[in-house]
This record gives structure tokens, C-alpha cells and sequence, in this order.
């Protein structure tokens, strides 16, 4: 093998020609076909390659996405890093083409470092490099996976009220129609009678009602709809199943209808009554459906703090309130927020949009470990100038002998392929190195709180 195919990685080129060959003696060529697996995810780090021809892709699974990170071409080591820290693999890496690699275990590197001090600081410049490198790659790599399960979540709650929009909508269409076709026959009546005063008495009254629906208990309007569905079957009103429950809503009754029965036209009047209610009851729908629509669009764009300098006056209750919003699919399987709000709590300076990660990180780690049932307490307060934000879950907590570790990079408790273990290094990172706070956890079983603490203002010198 020539020496100079191993000189186009630059974690060789300050070696030696004797140290490249003890190395070379010591290592394995490999051939792979296209498709094959070189290494995989999960698996211990034994041994690095040289890619000698063709082209190697690397691959991450996270959670039910399979992202392509890189590719290393001939000259490229691969799997060095899990080689020297002793760990398991967090990519996994496949031929794209036919591929020749030089397999060197760890015994030959860990020789090769033990005999030449050289080789040892030519390593260690390579693997601070490569660190920064997969660093800034796997942070940009969480945020987009971390948006991905943000916009699966905000398409599944924007789809919810849109749907229910849609068919009010529809609804509405079919009962204006039949409103009215009930309007031009109640007018023509009242002027065939000569009843158009007590025609617009009538619409007056129904106006009053519009502006005054009823708010009652679930079980009172069940039995207020039953007992004036009974009451227009029995006075001859067709469809009055489709009627009463909206009427209901308005506060009609059958006493309030009964002074109907003065006109000829008696069952018209209550028929357009029941329509017009209707039709008020569900462009009501519409306007909240619509309004929570609004209200998402403009949590999202809160949280994400668009069109706005980085470095803010904040309301943390807003950026607790708006990340709630955003975790709405999640929530509603079955876990209940307590907040305990402290009511003097100061708008504090702030990274916006990095502190709602953090919120998101912790929030959605509290939803996985409740398995998406139990309570969630927030709470806020001012201790010392310093606003404290606390996140407690009432889940299985953290084993003790792990909790040191919870904010290393990739290290998680989650199956693999179900996390990249940045999520708490990012937050930690957020807090302490962007905003110069301090964030803590305390765990025991049933309990389990994550306590981040921050000054109120960023100093002019500390900005970056």
C-alpha cells in the first residue's frame, strides 16, 4: 500500500513514514459492495477506516426520521471518534458505490499513541476539530428535528379546527339557505295579516336572545333541550330535534314561545326562530374555531419570535404559555398543567427564541417520562434579583446514579433512534454559556424538577 494514501487524511499527515507503516502493518483492507453497512448505530467503537476508493455515506437514525449527515470520500477516516472515547456508535455508515477501506483496530491507534508523543498531538488537533465540526452539525441537526416534531404537532393542531371550520362552514351554507326561504315565508304572512309590528317585536326579541347566549352545565342543557324538544313535537314543530339544542343555547323555552301561538303562523315563526338560532350557533363555531386557528399562528410566531433582534425584553409566562401551545397534541393525551405563577415576576432580557427551546426540551422530556399522563407543575418566583423558573413532573424520575450526566452531549436513557442526547447539553448551553444563569435538576421517584435560574438583565459586557 503507498504511504501517500494514507497521507490524504490530514489526522496522518503529521506522521511519520516509520509511524505510517507500523500502522499500516497493524491494520486490515476491506472491501465493500454497494449498499453494505460499514458501521452501525448503536454498535461499540472498535476499530477506525480510511476510505482508500469510493464513497462512503453516514447516516443518523433520530426517532422515525433517518437523516444523511455526510460523506466521506477516498483520503476520509470514519469512525474515529467513537474509537478513541471508547463508545457506541451514533451514526452509521454505508457504501454508496463499491467501496476499498483500511480497517484499523484499536489496539494499533492506542500503540501508535503510547509510542510517538508526535502522533499523539497530531491526533488530538484532528479530534478537537472533528469535535467542533460534529458539534455544530448534530446542534443544527437537533433544531431540525426538533422543528420537524414541532410542525408535525402544529399540523395536527391547526388541522383540528380547520377541519371543524370546514364543516360549520358547511353546515352554515345548508342553514342560511333554509333561513332564507323561513324569512321570505314568515314575511310574506305577517304582511298577508297585517303583523309586520309584531313581525319586527319578534325579531327584536330574537336579537336579544343572539346577543345573550346561555352558558349552563352539561347536564342542565341536556334536559333543557329534551324538555323543549317535547315541547315542539307537541305543538306539531317538524325537525324539532334539529332545533332545540340551538335554541336552548339562545335561552328559549316553551313558556318564552308560547305567545307565538297568537298568529296563523304560528309554526313558521317558530321554525325561523330555530333557524335563525342555528345559524347564530354556528357562526359562533366559526368565529372560535377560527379565533384558535389565530391564536396558534400567533403562538408560533411568538415562540419563534419572527422579525425581531435575537436579544429581548421577555415575559417568561408568555414564552411557558406559547411553548404550552406548541406542545398541545402531546398535552391533551392525558397530562394536566398546574401553574403557580408569581404575579411580580419582571420582563427579564433574553436570547427569546433560545430560551423557548429550552422550555420545549424540558416540557416534551417531562411529557416522555410521565408517558404522556400526570401533572406538570410551573412555577415562577424572584429570589435575589434572579428569575427562577421551576418545571416539575410527577413521573418515575432520574435514577440517581445518572442524573451527573444528563446534560453530556448524546447522552440519553431513550431507546436508540429515539433521541440524539443534545437536547439538555443545548439547554444547558443556552442557559448557562448565553445567558450566564444556571439551570439544576432534582429527581426522586414521583418527582422530578428542573430548576432554571436567570438574571434579570444580560450585562453589556457579557452580550455575544
Amino acid at each position: 500500500m503507498n504511504l501517500n494514501d494514507l497521507r490524504k487524511s490530514p489526522l496522518f499527515q503529521g506522521l511519520s513514514d516509520d509511524e505510517l507503516q507500523r500502522l499500516v502493518d497493524m491494520a486490515e483492507p476491506l472491501s465493500l459492495r454497494a449498499g453494505e453497512c460499514l458501521i452501525r448505530q448503536g454498535d461499540m467503537g472498535d476499530a477506525a477506516y480510511v476510505v482508500l476508493g469510493g464513497e462512503l455515506e453516514i447516516q443518523k437514525q433520530t426517532g422515525n426520521s433517518l437523516i444523511k449527515i455526510d460523506v466521506r470520500n477516498p483520503g476520509d477516516v470514519v469512525g474515529e471518534m467513537a474509537l478513541l472515547s471508547n463508545a457506541t456508535r451514533n451514526a452509521s455508515v454505508i457504501a454508496k458505490s463499491n467501496v476499498e477501506v483500511l480497517r484499523i483496530p484499536q489496539d494499533a491507534f492506542v500503540s501508535l499513541l503510547t509510542s510517538s508523543p508526535g502522533a499523539a498531538m497530531t491526533v488530538l488537533h484532528w479530534v478537537m476539530a472533528r469535535l467542533q465540526q460534529n458539534e455544530a452539525l448534530l446542534h443544527q441537526q437537533e433544531k431540525m428535528a426538533a422543528l420537524g416534531t414541532l410542525s408535525a404537532g402544529l399540523a395536527h393542531e391547526l388541522n383540528n379546527p380547520a377541519a371543524a371550520a370546514q364543516r360549520s362552514a358547511a353546515e352554515l351554507n345548508r342553514a342560511l339557505i333554509k333561513w332564507q326561504m323561513l324569512t321570505h315565508e314568515i314575511v310574506a304572512a305577517a304582511l298577508k295579516e297585517e303583523k309586520i309590528e309584531w313581525l319586527t317585536g319578534l325579531m327584536n326579541e330574537a336579537t336579544r336572545h343572539y346577543e345573550s347566549p346561555v352558558k349552563l352545565e352539561t347536564l342542565e342543557r341536556l334536559d333543557r333541550v329534551e324538555t323543549l324538544q317535547d315541547w315542539l313535537e307537541a305543538n306539531g314543530i317538524d325537525s324539532a330535534w334539529e332545533f332545540a339544542p340551538a335554541m336552548v343555547n339562545f335561552g328559549w323555552d316553551g313558556p318564552s314561545l308560547e305567545k307565538l301561538k297568537s298568529t296563523t303562523f304560528f309554526k313558521t315563526a317558530v321554525r325561523w326562530l330555530g333557524i335563525s338560532c342555528l345559524v347564530m350557533g354556528l357562526l359562533s363555531e366559526v368565529r372560535e374555531t377560527t379565533d384558535r386557528l389565530s391564536g396558534i399562528v400567533r403562538a408560533m410566531k411568538s415562540y419563534t419570535y419572527l422579525d425581531q433582534a435575537p436579544l429581548l425584553e421577555v415575559d417568561l409566562h408568555e414564552g411557558l404559555e406559547n411553548t404550552l401551545t406548541i406542545l398541545q397534541h402531546k398535552l391533551k393525551q392525558g397530562v394536566t398543567i398546574k401553574r403557580e405563577y408569581s404575579p411580580s415576576l419582571p420582563r427579564i432580557e433574553a436570547y427569546a427564541s433560545e430560551l423557548n427551546q429550552v422550555w420545549t426540551n424540558i416540557i416534551d422530556n417531562a411529557i416522555d417520562a410521565m408517558s404522556g399522563k400526570g401533572e406538570i407543575i410551573l412555577r415562577t418566583y424572584l429570589l435575589d434579583d434572579k428569575a427562577m423558573v421551576e418545571i416539575i413532573d410527577n413521573g418515575l424520575g432520574i435514577p440517581g446514579e445518572i442524573q451527573p450526566r444528563i446534560f453530556e452531549p448524546f447522552f440519553t436513557t431513550k431507546p436508540p433512534g429515539s433521541g440524539t442526547g443534545l437536547g439538555l447539553h443545548i439547554s444547558h448551553d443556552i442557559i448557562v454559556n448565553r445567558h450566564h444563569g444556571q439551570i439544576k435538576v432534582e429527581s426522586k421517584p414521583g418527582e422530578t424538577k428542573f430548576q432554571v435560574i436567570l438574571p434579570v438583565r444580560i450585562t453589556k459586557g457579557e452580550k455575544s
